[in-house]
């Protein structure tokens, strides 16, 4: 008796069942591809996409004021050390 595998195709993303004896694709399911039900579902998605990359950007800023205000400190008290 055959021995099928199941395997995700990595191009299409596909499902495949593989004979491994005869090493042939049995068969072979497409995968069914989300669709946008709306205008308006797509644009909330974007909407979200903007806030997460702005909230990203505010944060990696405050980083760097950190960093910055960190480093100043660390000169400073270089200076103080050396009188």
């Amino acid at each position: 008796m055959a021995e099928l595998i199941e395997v995700e195709c990595p191009v299409c993303r596909g499902t495949l069942w593989v004979d491994v004896e005869k090493k042939v694709v049995v068969q072979h399911e497409k995968t069914k591809k989300k669709k946008i039900t709306s205008l308006d579902d797509l644009l909330l998605k974007e909407q979200e996409k903007k806030a997460k990359v702005e909230e990203r950007f505010l944060s990696a800023r405050d980083l760097e004021q950190a960093k910055k205000k960190k480093a100043e400190e660390i000169f400073e008290k270089s200076f103080q050390n050396q009188d």
